[in-house]
């Protein structure tokens, strides 16, 4: 049995991507990202909301922007905060190392 996870930040450039990427390749695991903001590489949607089984966000107000547009399909969603400010480029080995830490739980 395959896992969605969605991984949420605010452009979908740096954080999410990165757990995206990096995860990826792991079997029984799919995995997709997007970004809150307007100008996000891939904007959060329905669509990927009702795919998702675990939804990862990198800060609360991502949670919180979530349930405010969506509240009926966040009503029954998993969302965890991964508690990961905006200070890391992609792949940063920071990033990769607090990313690996949390999802270990549910890898």
């Amino acid at each position: 049995m395959s896992n969605n996870y969605l991984f949420i930040c605010s452009r979908n450039k740096w954080r999410s991507k990165t757990a995206e990427d990096l995860f990826k390749d792991i079997e029984h695991l799919n995995v997709r990202s997007a970004g809150t903001s307007s100008t996000a590489r891939v904007k959060v949607n329905e669509k990927l909301l009702e795919w998702a089984d675990i939804v990862f966000v990198m800060e609360k107000n991502h949670k919180q922007w979530l349930i405010q547009r969506y509240p009926l399909l966040c009503a029954d969603k998993t969302i965890i905060i991964l508690d990961i400010p905006d200070e890391y480029e992609y792949m940063n080995s920071e990033l990769v190392q607090m990313l690996e830490t949390s999802l270990e739980p549910y890898l």
